[in-house]
């Protein structure tokens, strides 16, 4: 067995991603055009004649061969021209400028709600194994990822906004309410940057329902991950010293058990911003966010091949970066992995 090089090791998980991504294109590309109906009709009206549509089919490239579709699709994809939106008539690349940024906000604000609450449940779960907390904790992940979360967006809706009225129902501002200076796109910082407290209030108000939801699952497998590190931690031998010499508990749990046990849950929060990427859609339709996964799901409903495809290969990319830079530190963390075997 040889040791294998960091270097070496970055460059075969990097060599790793490109056939993934590769896939993911081809697949997406593959199952766009066979949807029914027919795009260019859709996209051009009841009223548009035969040599129009026509015309179009050559401008959008769509009378070419598949496999020549598929190559103009992905040099413009990775030189900057995504295509023009059927739905929008605008580069998608330029659509999408627009709608990720609140896509970005309302998944940072999800990781974050996720990471703050799930560590300390799965903490408390550890510190009172098989006691009513930690029964507790795991009710709450197993709702987590069993719960449909567009069925836990509609009842949060129907509970909290729509009976008590304590939160907006849907939507990232209210109405009649200045956005605030676009700066980086997310509401909540740009109205913080330059002062503009009524919308700071609203938008805060507005994230909480949609971000809780979306982080659900997260929270749930941050908690019971922290959990189970944490109860490993407890039956070490050094542990097991530190408490018989008296050691303060406090000190134990978070300098030494929490320390520990933080290495897996890290890996497992870096992965959490591009995986609810995945299911951002959903919680988008049910809260009328104004993101890239309700210009997704518009998308599909027109047919929309420039739109659908740099979507799905934008969150296929991060995804597939987000693994890649776990691997990259577990590598860095644990030597071990990065050794190969020759025969």
């Amino acid at each position: 067995m040889l040791k294998m090089g960091y270097g070496s090791y970055v460059l075969r998980r990097l060599l790793y991603t490109i056939p993934i991504i590769f896939g993911i294109s081809v697949l997406i590309f593959v199952l766009t055009r066979v949807l029914p109906g027919d795009p260019v009709k859709l996209a051009l009206g009841p009223d548009a004649t035969p040599e129009m549509i026509a015309q179009a089919r050559r401008i959008w490239n769509l009378d070419k061969p598949l496999y020549v579709q598929y190559v103009v699709f992905m040099v413009g994809f990775f030189t900057g021209d995504w295509g023009v939106s059927l739905r929008t008539y605008n580069n998608v690349l330029v659509d999408l400028a627009r709608f990720a940024p609140a896509t970005y906000e309302l998944t940072a604000a999800a990781v974050m709600f996720s990471t703050l609450v799930g560590i300390p449940i799965g903490i408390v779960a550890a510190m009172h194994k098989d006691k009513w907390q930690d029964h507790g904790s795991r009710i709450l992940s197993i709702g987590g990822v069993s719960m449909p979360l567009f069925w836990t967006g509609i009842m949060l809706q129907l509970l909290i906004a729509s009976y008590f009225r304590l939160l907006p129902i849907g939507g990232r501002i209210g109405d009649g309410i200045a956005r605030p200076v676009h700066i980086t796109g997310f509401y909540l910082l740009d109205s913080l940057f330059t002062g503009n407290w009524e919308a700071f209030w609203s938008s805060a108000q507005h994230i909480i329902l949609p971000a809780f939801v979306l982080s659900f699952p997260s929270l749930a497998n941050i908690s019971r991950l922290v959990r189970s590190a944490m109860i490993d931690q407890r039956s070490k031998d050094h542990v097991i010293l530190q408490i018989a010499n008296g050691m303060p508990r406090r000190l134990i749990v978070y300098k030494y058990m929490l320390k520990n046990s933080m290495a897996s849950a890290l890996t497992m929060i870096a992965l959490m911003f591009a995986y609810s990427l995945g299911s951002v859609a959903l919680v988008e339709m049910v809260f009328f966010w104004p993101g890239m996964g309700t210009y997704l799901v518009q998308g599909i409903y027109f047919k929309d091949f420039n739109a659908i495809m740099s979507v799905v290969i934008l969150v296929g990319i991060i995804i597939v970066m987000a693994n890649f830079i776990v691997d990259l530190l577990y590598g860095y963390l644990d030597p071990r992995i990065r050794y190969g075997e020759e025969r």
